[in-house]
């Protein structure tokens, strides 16, 4: 059974109300959800408090998955908003996730500083966490398997249950949003160098 199919199997249970069924989604989904938000807050139990929370809400939502993604795609969606969420209960900013050097365009805005080099980097990796939890709902997702998980293509497209050059052109689309969004914040120059097109 592919990923796809077993993901829609597994809500058609839930949706059912199968006890089995939510014991399974819980212990599928809480690890891999618990790795993806504990860089994000920081802190083990404010980590564990958003992967509840998130599938919490996911399952009073479990009508309106459509498939269309795997369903840690569309959890990891959902968890990206409680994080977010998280901080501006508490009037916190997130944590700085060091991702800044995949992407060309920060690389070679971070090249160009010299001394100031590490605060720039933090003030960076924030802008681009920020940016990230802001894309359409699967390039965040997209960008971060892909620069900061270090998945391949094929390995994206099976978790988007896409194939591999709709998931490279996915990737392209996902790579000239998170441009556009960070030139949005930035402007076309940010420290005083240009930000590759």
């Amino acid at each position: 059974m592919n990923v796809e199919h077993a993901d829609r199997f597994l809500v058609a249970r839930l949706l059912r109300g199968d006890e089995e069924a939510f014991t399974e989604f819980f212990d599928r989904n809480f690890g891999p959800l618990y790795r993806f938000a504990l860089p994000r807050v920081a802190d083990e139990d404010a980590a564990e408090e958003v992967v509840q929370t998130t599938l919490c809400r996911a399952v009073r939502k479990l009508a309106s998955y459509r498939g269309e993604a795997a369903l840690l795609t569309w959890l990891t969606t959902i968890c990206r908003r409680e994080i977010a969420t998280y901080f501006e209960q508490r009037k916190k900013a997130p944590p700085m996730i060091d991702l800044s050097d995949d992407l060309p365009e920060i690389r070679a805005a971070l090249e160009s500083l010299g001394s100031e080099a590490t605060v720039q980097r933090r003030e960076v990796a924030r802008i681009v966490h920020l940016v990230l939890d802001c894309l359409p709902n699967r390039y965040g997702d997209a960008l971060e398997w892909k620069y900061i998980d270090g998945l391949t293509v094929v390995e994206i497209a099976e978790r988007l249950t896409l194939a591999p050059k709709a998931a490279e052109s996915l990737l392209t689309r996902a790579r000239a949003a998170f441009r556009d969004a960070f030139r949005a914040a930035y402007g076309n120059e940010w420290n005083g160098v240009e930000v590759e097109a």
